[in-house]
């Protein structure tokens, strides 16, 4: 029996050093991390066609049986009421209490048959319910490449991206894409095999992933590839793919609710030790609670559909009612930026080091905002935009502090420093930031969901 979550909590004194100075690196996208290099392959999505390669930093969760729509509408805010196969949607989960576990794509494949893709937080839970719950349902679990014990993947998946996505696509196929919705789905042929896509797009921009068996991959790769160039294609890393949901203002990893709460003992008993994640950051306290989010505060009120039951359907109505707080996104202050930079050249201990493109050190980033030496919210992921020209994060804030050009601080460091691979002896900072919307680009809030 593997090293469970509960063990290594017990062994650290708490849930907080636990996390604080668990060993696992930060989210690691294992494919190549830069072609050209990541300025020019960010913008690449906004001026002509990128190609990501996503099949290898997320878990698949296949569903099958009659029980399978059950578990899935059991354990998702979201609706299922028109919910078909062929169709897809960002599923989200909440814990018992109402606070937010973690989202993922689900596909309805076929009839009885879906594939929850995505980080591993909420795949772990959906997993845990079903098990435990006495539904009759099978699994196959494909973990990400890192995780993965052997093998390959179960299937390949490749995202086309930018303005030209759509005439590329066409080109590929000899033809019209099927007139798909948004997250809805569509088959066709490429080098002589089906290709299963969804209508999808990040900041905006026009967009389709596509998926197969992981045998056909390379022949599929390559006659994307080859039909590109007309199209100024260009093939975007690990380095600039990290960054892409900041231009779409979608959380990756907020901290997930599940280390206090009904059932959850239960949960982190079955839980291994390697899945548990761990914490980064300035924002400090002894209680993990205040590390929760709640939908709302990520952005994800418009998903919660109370038309059906669900773990945690009461308390989320309750929550509903509250003044949650607020997405936004941070544009922080050039100078303070530069100055805390500069302290790497300085004499005495320097800030924390800042990774470009993206500025996170742990799973769940998780800094305070502040005003006036008042936390007012949290900051979840920064990094560098290049179609911006901003080093921005996205954070959820006090409603009264979220309207647009408002001026917060952000504490950047740890204090006390853990003992995580990623952190070096540094100082706390303080740097300057203006909130605005979330997504930053006003083409992506006003087209997102269009294309």
């Amino acid at each position: 029996m593997s090293y469970s979550a509960a063990q290594a909590i017990s062994a650290a004194g708490g849930v907080i050093p636990a996390l604080r100075n668990a060993q696992a690196m930060p989210a690691i996208f294992p494919v190549t991390p830069e072609f050209t290099n990541w300025r020019s392959e960010q913008k690449s999505w906004r001026e002509s066609v990128a190609f990501l390669d996503q099949s290898h930093h997320m878990t698949d969760l296949f569903i099958k049986g009659p029980d399978a729509l059950r578990l899935l509408t059991d354990t998702g805010v979201n609706s299922f009421a028109k919910f078909a196969p062929g169709k897809a949607k960002q599923f989200v989960a909440v814990n018992y209490e109402g606070y937010l576990i973690g989202d993922a794509v689900l596909f309805y494949l076929e009839e009885n048959s879906f594939d929850l893709v995505g980080w591993y937080m909420v795949i772990d839970w959906v997993q845990f319910v079903a098990e435990t719950g006495g539904y009759d349902v099978s699994f196959e679990r494909d973990s990400n490449s890192i995780m993965r014990e052997s093998g390959d993947p179960v299937l390949y998946r490749y995202e086309i991206q930018g303005p030209n996505a759509l005439a590329l696509l066409e080109d590929v196929i000899g033809g019209p894409v099927p007139e798909t919705k948004f997250f809805g789905m569509a088959d066709f042929e490429i080098a002589g095999h089906t290709v299963r896509s969804l209508r999808h797009g990040m900041a905006g921009q026009p967009g389709f992933e596509l998926f197969g068996p992981w045998s056909e991959g390379d022949d599929v790769r390559a006659a994307i590839l080859e039909r590109g160039e007309k199209f100024n294609l260009v093939r975007a890393g690990a380095k600039a793919y990290s960054t892409a949901n900041l231009e779409s203002a979608w959380v990756p990893s907020p901290t997930p609710a599940i280390f206090t709460g009904h059932r959850m003992a239960e949960y982190l008993d079955w839980l291994p030790a390697s899945r548990m994640g761990s914490l980064a950051g300035s924002f400090a306290s002894e209680n993990i609670e205040d590390f929760y989010n709640t939908p709302y505060d990520i952005g994800y009120g418009r998903t919660v559909k109370f038309d059906h039951d669900f773990i945690g359907r009461e308390a989320l109505e309750q929550i509903a009612e509250r003044d949650n707080r607020e997405k936004v996104t941070l544009v922080w202050d050039p100078e303070d930026l530069a100055a805390t930079q500069q302290t790497l050249y300085e004499e005495g201990v320097p800030a924390k080091y800042i990774e470009f493109p993206k500025a996170r050190y742990g799973l769940f980033q998780v800094d305070a905002v502040q005003v006036n030496g008042t936390t007012v919210g949290v900051s979840h992921d920064a990094g560098y935009i290049t179609n911006e020209q901003a080093f921005i994060s996205l954070a959820s804030i006090d409603k009264e502090f979220a309207a647009p050009d408002t001026e917060v601080e952000l504490l950047w460091g740890e204090e006390p420093v853990s003992s995580k691979p990623a952190v070096e002896k540094h100082r706390q900072v303080s740097v300057k930031a203006v909130v605005q919307p979330a997504p930053y680009s006003s083409f992506a809030r006003e087209n997102y969901r269009k294309n």
